[in-house]
């Protein structure tokens, strides 16, 4: 199925940080609400913030793939991703360098917008983060 809008939920979990970590992500449909798909990826030994934007890397991926002519928008508890990914903050750690290039890649000219919500606004995408750490595999479940 394709849609014209979807939203991302994407956090990171880092037991440890650094630690075990993973990112992880949830796709709704807004106009339903529903879950269409959510995935967690491991990242070896990272800090949470690689690990949010594998997450925010792996929705987005899921997400765009599903609307490929649609927008998509992110949601994170993660300001630092929410404002690099914006352009408002500089990026000066080459891990995150490396990580905003690929989105912005996987992105190209397509509409995709970010928020920074509340920690408990976003329960879904840390459950699907902590589930690939309890799991120790990636996963992605349509």
């Amino acid at each position: 199925m394709s849609y014209s809008r979807l939203v991302v939920e994407a956090d990171g979990a880092s037991r440890g940080n650094p630690g075990a970590a993973a990112g992880g992500a949830v796709v709704l449909d807004p106009e339903t609400g529903q879950v269409v798909a959510k995935a967690g990826v491991l990242c070896g030994h990272a800090s949470n913030n690689v690990a949010e934007y594998r997450g925010m890397i792996e929705g987005l991926d899921i997400a765009l793939a599903m609307a490929p002519e649609g927008s998509v928008h992110v949601r994170m508890d993660s300001k630092l991703v929410v404002e690099q990914m914006s352009g408002r903050w500089k990026i000066k750690h080459p891990d995150m360098q490396d990580l905003a290039r690929a989105a912005r890649e996987l992105i190209g000219s397509r509409s995709v917008t970010f928020e920074w919500v509340p920690r408990e606004e976003n329960s879904r995408a840390d459950a699907a983060a902590n589930a690939a750490l309890d799991r120790g595999e990636t996963y992605r479940e349509h």
